[in-house]
C-alpha cells in the first residue's frame, strides 16, 4: 500500500522543479501543434496529453500554491511595505505605464512615417497624450502625498480632463480609419486570445480600481485609475477588431464588422467624454470652493 502511495506521489505530486519544466514543454508544444499541426495529428495527440497531464500537475500544486502566496503577502517586507504604502503603488504604477507609454508612441510614429498610415500617426497621438498625462500627475506625487494639497490635485485632475477630451480626437481618427477602411492589425488565432486574456484583465483591474481608490478622497488617485479606465476601454475596442478579422465567418453580413467598430467605438468615445467633461466640472466646483474658503479667512 506504501509503495503505490509512492508511485502515486511520484506521479502527480513530483518534485516543483519537474512540474515547472513539464508545464513549459507542454505550453510550447501546445503552441506549436495550434500554429503548425491538425488535431488529428500523432504529435498533436501527444501535445493534449501532455498538457492535459501539465494541467494537472499544476492543478494538485495550487494548495502549495495559496500558501505560498499568503506568506509572501503577510511575510515578505517589501510585499508589506507595498501593500501598506498606496503612494508607492501609485508612483510605481504611474512610473511603469509612463516609461511603456513613452516607448509604444515612439514605435508607433516609426511605424507611422515608414508605412505612411494615419492608423499608426493616431496611435501615436493616443500614447503620448497618455504619457504627458501620467508625467503631469506623477510630477505631483513626487512632492505631495494623496490629499496633502487638494488645490494643486484639482488642479491636476482638470487640466488631465482636458487632455482626456484631446486624446478623444486621436481615438476617433482610430475609429474612423477602422471603421472607413476596416484595416487593423492581423494575428494569429493563439496571440489574439492571448491578447484578450490581457486585455480583460487589465480591464477588470482597472474597473476595481476605479471604484477601490474613490475611498482616499484623492483626485490625483481617482485621476491616475480613470486614466488607467480610458486605456483599456481603447485597448478593448482594438482587440474586437482584431477578432473580428480573426475569428470572422464566411459567411458574415457584409458591413457588419465596421458597424460593431462603430458602434462598439462610439459607445467608447461617449464614455470617455463624459469622464472627461465630469472629471472638468467636477474639479472647477471643488477650486471654486476651495478659493472661496480661502478669501473667507
Amino acid at each position: 500500500m506504501q509503495t503505490f502511495k509512492k508511485i502515486l506521489r511520484a506521479i502527480f505530486l513530483p518534485h516543483v522543479a519537474i512540474t515547472v519544466v513539464i508545464s513549459i514543454i507542454a505550453t510550447v508544444c501546445l503552441a506549436y501543434t495550434a500554429i503548425n499541426l491538425t488535431p488529428d495529428n500523432p504529435i498533436s495527440i501527444i501535445s493534449y496529453v501532455l498538457s492535459a497531464y501539465a494541467l494537472t500537475l499544476i492543478c494538485f500544486r495550487i494548495p502549495d500554491m495559496i500558501k505560498l502566496f499568503k506568506y509572501i503577502k503577510n511575510e515578505n517586507k517589501y510585499v508589506t511595505t507595498l501593500r501598506g504604502d498606496v503612494q508607492l503603488r501609485v508612483k510605481l504604477s504611474l512610473y511603469g505605464t509612463l516609461i511603456f507609454n513613452t516607448v509604444y508612441a515612439v514605435f508607433q510614429l516609426c511605424l507611422g512615417v515608414y508605412h505612411g498610415s494615419v492608423w499608426f500617426f493616431s496611435l501615436f497621438v493616443y500614447y503620448i497624450i497618455l504619457s504627458s498625462m501620467r508625467f503631469f500627475l506623477l510630477q505631483y506625487t513626487r512632492k505631495y502625498g494623496a490629499g496633502e494639497n487638494m488645490k494643486t490635485e484639482f488642479k491636476r485632475a482638470r487640466v488631465c480632463g482636458i487632455l482626456l477630451l484631446i486624446m478623444n480626437l486621436a481615438l476617433a481618427g482610430i475609429v474612423i480609419y477602422i471603421v472607413w477602411q476596416f484595416k487593423v492589425i492581423e494575428h494569429h488565432e493563439i496571440t489574439t486570445i492571448a491578447l484578450a486574456a490581457y486585455t480583460f484583465t487589465t480591464l477588470t483591474l482597472a474597473i476595481v480600481n476605479l471604484f477601490k481608490y474613490r475611498k482616499y478622497n484623492s483626485p490625483i488617485l481617482s485621476t491616475t485609475k480613470s486614466i488607467s479606465f480610458a486605456s483599456a476601454l481603447v485597448s478593448l475596442f482594438t482587440l474586437e477588431s482584431t477578432m473580428l478579422t480573426v475569428f470572422s465567418a464566411e459567411d458574415t453580413p457584409a458591413g457588419f464588422e465596421q458597424i460593431m467598430s462603430a458602434v462598439t467605438g462610439g459607445a467608447i468615445m461617449l464614455l470617455i467624454i463624459s469622464m472627461a467633461i465630469a472629471t472638468i466640472i467636477k474639479s472647477t466646483k471643488e477650486l471654486k470652493k476651495l478659493t472661496k474658503d480661502d478669501n473667507e479667512r
